[in-house]
């Protein structure tokens, strides 16, 4: 099993580029699945979860023609295309490795009438419970059982229009509905929608295969469904989460790094937090800068909560920047219930961190010493990739094999930029 072996202490200084994000890909590659004519997607990352997805697609007869991103940091090119009539069944095999995989029912149900998909699996982060795409697609006329961890899916005169309001904000469901929607007959209204930016790109490209849709970025979408939608060729929008990763990398090394191919607004809630703890953020010709050129990191509060707040996906990644602040920080963690379990991991690295209920009071002090850790998901693990890089001394990361889920080139970027990082076969 691979490792990584980071030597900290050094300032990081240059350019990266920013991938297309993975937790729009994944929706977007499910979106084929309502036509039989092509769909090309562009930006697409050359991760794990995307290797994973097209393997799901391909088990219900989908082609899957993909060019991978080269060395010019040009993100890969993915063509998609359904025949007439896929199969409907997603086996536990398939879908057991992510819970993205889950997004195949909507669109199934909608085009095929019927679909038999295992319910999902994926990082051991909490309760992430699919009951609400279940509810949503009830709403829709979609008839539903669940048997042996599958759920049995069918709606033998199509799926009708409905008003549904999701209970708790769900970006998956949401997701799916919006897909399972686009053939539906009538209109929909999905209220208290989620309205993260991989959710309105998944719309943009809906839109441009045919569907009616309008509402996005807002809680509250519209879509009128219509007979059938037809081919597109759709940009992936870049990756928040590699935004902000990357953005607290420059602040918790005291670096300068400029970002491109991504805007600041994706990462709005973390600009400013980086500008109290210390850093400056510019915007340049391809992006923006981050940079933290003396001083130290400063200590502020967070909050997670749903688009357009704190996203949960970078909470780990701050907690590590917070850990080398002069002060003390409080992190409330709202999304998931069991999202700190990178903490035990920050602590063998000398971090002063109390957990009380969904709260981290985030203690710095000295700086972080290096030792042996273990990642245990997918964001938890580049947390502990930024506390080496300030660290003095070596780190060693273990079961990196979830940072292969979500970041695309990590060593080469960071190495890029002046880290002693090197994977260990």
């Amino acid at each position: 099993m691979d490792r990584i072996r980071i030597v900290g202490g050094r300032r990081l200084k240059g350019e990266i580029p920013i991938s297309g994000a993975k937790n729009a890909a994944l929706p977007l590659m499910a979106a084929c699945l309502l036509t039989d004519a092509p769909l090309n997607l562009t930006n697409v990352p050359n991760l794990a979860d995307v290797v994973y997805m097209a393997d799901v697609l391909r088990q219900l007869g989908v082609g899957v023609a993909w060019q991978m991103s080269g060395a010019d940091h040009v993100g890969g090119k993915v063509q998609l295309h359904a025949p007439k009539r896929t199969q409907s069944l997603a086996t536990y095999d398939a879908v057991r490795k992510m819970r993205a995989s889950f997004l195949v029912l909507g669109p199934l149900v909608a085009r095929n009438r019927e679909a038999m998909v295992s319910l999902p699996g994926g990082c051991a982060i909490g309760a992430r419970p699919v009951d609400l795409h279940l509810k949503g697609l009830a709403a829709m006329g979609a008839e539903i059982e669940l048997t042996g961890g599958y759920v049995m899916a069918r709606a033998p005169a199509g799926l009708k229009g409905a008003d549904f309001e999701f209970p708790v904000v769900s970006v998956g469901g949401t997701e799916n509905l919006l897909m399972a929607a686009s053939l539906a007959k009538g209109t929909t209204v999905l209220r208290n929608a989620a309205r993260e930016p991989e959710i309105a790109d998944l719309g943009h490209c809906l839109i441009s295969m045919g569907a009616k849709i309008s509402g996005l970025g807002t809680s509250a979408i519209e879509i009128t469904g219509v007979p059938e939608l037809g081919p597109a060729t759709h940009a992936v929008l870049p990756d928040r989460i590699e935004t902000g990763t990357y953005a607290i990398a420059a602040a918790i090394t005291g670096g300068e790094i400029e970002l491109t191919g991504t805007t600041p607004e994706l990462i709005g809630a973390l600009i400013p937090l980086l500008q109290r703890a210390g850093a400056e953020v510019q915007a340049t010709p391809f992006g923006f800068s981050v940079a933290r050129n003396g001083g130290g990191v400063h200590a502020a509060d967070m909050v997670t909560e749903p688009f357009p707040g704190f996203p949960t996906d970078l909470q780990a990644q701050y907690m590590a920047l917070m850990a080398v602040s002069d002060g003390t920080a409080r992190i409330r963690e709202t999304i998931f219930e069991n999202r700190f379990m990178h903490v035990p991991e920050l602590l063998r690295m000398g971090a002063d961190i109390k957990v009380e209920g969904d709260t981290a009071i985030v203690t710095g002090h000295n700086p972080l010493k290096g030792a042996p850790v273990m990642a245990t998901d997918l964001r938890a693990s580049v947390s502990l990739v930024l506390a080496a890089l300030a660290a003095e001394g070596e780190t060693i990361v273990n079961r990196v094999y979830h940072l292969d889920r979500g970041f695309e080139r990590l060593e080469a970027k960071l190495k890029a930029c002046g880290a002693d990082i090197e994977r260990l076969k």
